[in-house]
């Protein structure tokens, strides 16, 4: 939402004031709600069995983030060996078959897969590949999208998955299998519009004889390569997501060397990250907290304020470790993955959110939908609804829930509200007008205020994403209604601070 005039530095000693807040805020509502964390300690035990603590001395831990728990379970189980089994493999392709990295990487990634998903998970997501390069042989964007819709439906259908669930012993292992048939899903979708816009480049080498035969080839060179596109270990499992686009440009280049510094300094990263993350659910009952909405209505605006803060920083931070352990892998193989999440604190506007925090989501999303559609090429309606359809997509592949609707709602709006204010803003008359009557200081104030009002629904949007619907609704109710007088103030005053913090983080 940034106008196209120049914004410029503010003095030192503001910026200063602003940092100073910004880390003041931060740090106080962490503590009050962490003093609200060891008040209701026993409580919150006996409803959600807390963990005992390793990190902390004294402290138990809060083990209620399915996401964080699951993940870092199924590391310490199996994929922490098999990622650095592909570091191995990749090494030794690298210095003997530098020809067939491709296919090494292929065989790897299918044989992993078979050892942790087992042959039957393999087998489902060997079938959701062919059915989408059989319908991408008709060169129709419509069909592809029809057919990968289709197939995305499947992980709802009740009977598919307690079918599937009756394939393992654990309920884990079943959600592992839906989690990669999710990001299965989004390559199949790329690769089949490549395939739709550049046949030929998809196609591979063209010189057999006969027709029949060339027609044969070819969809076996595909079939290759969608398979090693997709069982591609270190983006396997949980991405992040790489376009077909960008991963046979990259992995055709001749690999760069990685020094060592680099590759410990990115472990020591990594384990700084993750010591972080177990820190907080150590430090404050985030998640057992927002689970129960008696504990939400207790919570003083304080510490709910803490508790906001805590649940998109440590999403942030949870995505730091998931993404960063795999970008590592990934540049050791040569290729550039997309950029690691940005700070939640920083971001003061929906879009900003959406270009910066992840990264290859969004490109897939621009890619893919967006500009197919129109974007911002054509006029008002068609951004208004490639936009929509953008969201919509979003909220349909991760499981189309009530609060998702409500998260890809307010997302859609905040994009098109701030689009709208751009838009005004960047208007000769206006423009004239706010150059004519304020400072470019003044103007970079005025911005700021601006993106502290979009700052605070995007913190609800995320809250309902992060928490639920009955998350957003009491945030809503107790921030925004009830409370919205005597909080309104301290609210967008320090909201106004992350927004100067963000927008010289910009500047840089």
């Amino acid at each position: 939402m940034t106008p196209k005039w120049e914004l410029v530095s503010l003095p030192r000693w503001e910026m200063m004031a602003y940092w100073t807040l910004s880390f003041f805020s931060h740090f106080y509502s962490f503590y009050q709600l962490q003093r609200f964390s060891k008040e209701h300690e026993v409580s919150l035990d006996r409803e959600v069995q807390l963990e005992r603590g390793f990190f902390i001395w004294g402290f138990k831990k809060d083990p209620t983030d399915f996401e964080w728990s699951f993940w870092n379970e199924w590391a310490w189980r199996s994929l922490l060996w098999s990622l650095i089994g592909h570091a191995v493999v990749s090494r030794l392709a690298y210095y003997y078959l530098p020809q067939y990295r491709l296919a090494v990487f292929a065989m790897y990634g299918l044989i992993s897969a078979g050892w942790i998903l087992g042959v039957r998970g393999v087998i489902v997501l060997m079938l959701h590949l062919s059915i989408s390069l059989v319908v991408a042989q008709l060169r129709s964007p419509i069909l592809s999208w029809f057919c990968s819709l289709l197939l995305l439906s499947t992980l709802n259908v009740s009977a598919l998955q307690d079918l599937q669930r009756g394939w393992y012993t654990s309920e884990d292992q079943y959600y592992l299998l839906l989690f990669s048939t999710a990001v299965c899903s989004l390559r199949c979708i790329s690769f089949s519009l490549e395939m739709c816009w550049h046949p030929l480049q998809a196609g591979g080498p063209n010189h057999c004889s006969s027709l029949q035969n060339q027609a044969l080839k070819t969809l076996f060179y595909q079939f290759f390569k969608l398979t090693a596109f997709c069982f591609y270990h270190p983006l396997f499992y949980n991405g992040p997501i790489v376009t077909y686009k960008d991963f046979s440009e990259q992995i055709e280049r001749p690999v760069c060397k990685v020094s060592m510094l680099h590759v410990f300094s990115g472990i020591l990263r990594l384990c700084v990250w993750w010591c972080l993350a177990e820190f907080m659910i150590h430090f404050m009952y985030i998640h057992a907290i927002q689970s129960n909405e008696t504990y939400l209505e207790m919570l003083p605006p304080w510490a709910m304020g803490g508790l906001a803060l805590a649940l998109v920083q440590f999403f942030y931070v949870k995505y730091l470790v998931l993404f960063g352990a795999v970008s590592l892998l990934v540049r050791l193989d040569g290729l550039e993955p997309p950029t690691l999440p940005r700070c939640v604190s920083i971001m003061y506007s929906f879009t900003g959110m959406w270009r910066h925090f992840d990264v290859g989501l969004y490109k897939w999303l621009i890619r893919y939908i967006y500009v197919p559609l129109g974007g911002s090429r054509h006029g008002a309606f068609r951004k208004l609804l490639s936009t929509a359809l953008a969201f919509g997509f979003v909220c349909f592949w991760h499981g189309c829930h009530d609060y998702l609707l409500y998260w890809a709602l307010l997302n859609w709006v905040g994009v098109l509200v701030e689009s709208a204010f751009a838009l005004l803003f960047s208007s000769r008359p206006l423009r004239h007008a706010i150059v004519y009557c304020l400072t470019p200081q003044m103007q970079r104030r005025g911005l700021a205020l601006i993106s502290a009002f979009s700052t605070a629904f995007l913190i609800l949007s995320n809250l309902f994403f992060l928490g639920g619907t009955h998350v957003g609704r009491i945030f809503w109710k107790k921030l925004f209604v009830q409370d919205w007088s005597s909080v309104a103030v301290p609210v967008v005053a320090f909201l106004y601070c992350f927004a100067q913090v963000g927008i010289e983080w910009d500047m840089r």
